[in-house]
């Protein structure tokens, strides 16, 4: 009887402490899941701005016709010419060039022309002869204009005689200072003008002379 006692006793206790295991278990609170990876999106692409296009090239003979057109346009006919000259040198047969060149001298012909009718006429033999001068450019060849180098040349001639006279008129008055005025504006347009340096140079040392004889108070 005590030995069976001491048996029940031990199944008791066994089935206590299995009861008490799977309480145990029981209120396990069970282990939260790993949280999941956090995926980082990519960066969003940054569209690339188109390339800029290419600064055109100017060559330096465009350069000068365009700076000899700006001149024609303002009526500077002759630096127009000294402009498409530069130009034509850089591009030979420069088709801006050949269009524009004769009728830049057709309007120095004309300025000189005007200036003339005006009575300014040392500025009319300047640009009569500059527009002698770009008869013989190259880009100007084979072009018809209302005048020839011959036409250009007696008028030339023409208003030195008549500057020639007015200087003798001063002259004969006594009045040196003005005749040198006058002749030398022929040698302004026309530096190889003989008669007139001949006639400053002459004028010239005849002032000198009476400055000399008569010196001012």
């Amino acid at each position: 009887m005590e030995r069976d006692g001491a048996l029940r006793r031990r199944v008791l206790l066994l089935t206590a402490l299995a009861l008490l295991l799977a309480c145990g278990c029981a209120k396990r609170v069970a282990a939260p899941p790993p949280p999941a990876p956090v995926v980082v999106p990519p960066p969003a692409s940054v569209p690339t701005p188109p390339a800029s296009p290419p600064v055109p090239v100017v060559s330096p003979a465009d350069r000068a016709y365009v700076s000899g057109a700006a001149a024609m346009a303002e009526g500077n006919y002759e630096r127009a010419l000294e402009m498409f000259a530069v130009a034509f040198k850089e591009n030979p047969g420069h088709p801006g060039v050949l269009k524009d060149f004769p009728e830049a001298i057709i309007g120095l012909k004309n300025s000189g022309d005007e200036a003339f009718r005006q009575g300014r006429l040392e500025e009319a033999g300047r640009r009569w002869s500059a527009a002698l001068r770009f008869l013989s450019h190259p880009a100007d060849k084979g072009k018809a204009l209302p005048f020839t180098k011959a036409d250009l040349k007696a008028g030339i001639d023409q208003l030195s005689a008549s500057l020639m006279e007015k200087g003798l008129i001063e002259y004969r008055k006594g009045n040196l200072e003005s005749a040198i005025t006058v002749w030398r504006a022929i040698l302004s347009y026309d530096p190889s003008h003989e008669e007139a340096a001949r006639s400053v140079q002459t004028a010239t040392i005849q002032l000198e002379n009476l400055k000399k004889i008569s010196p001012p108070k």
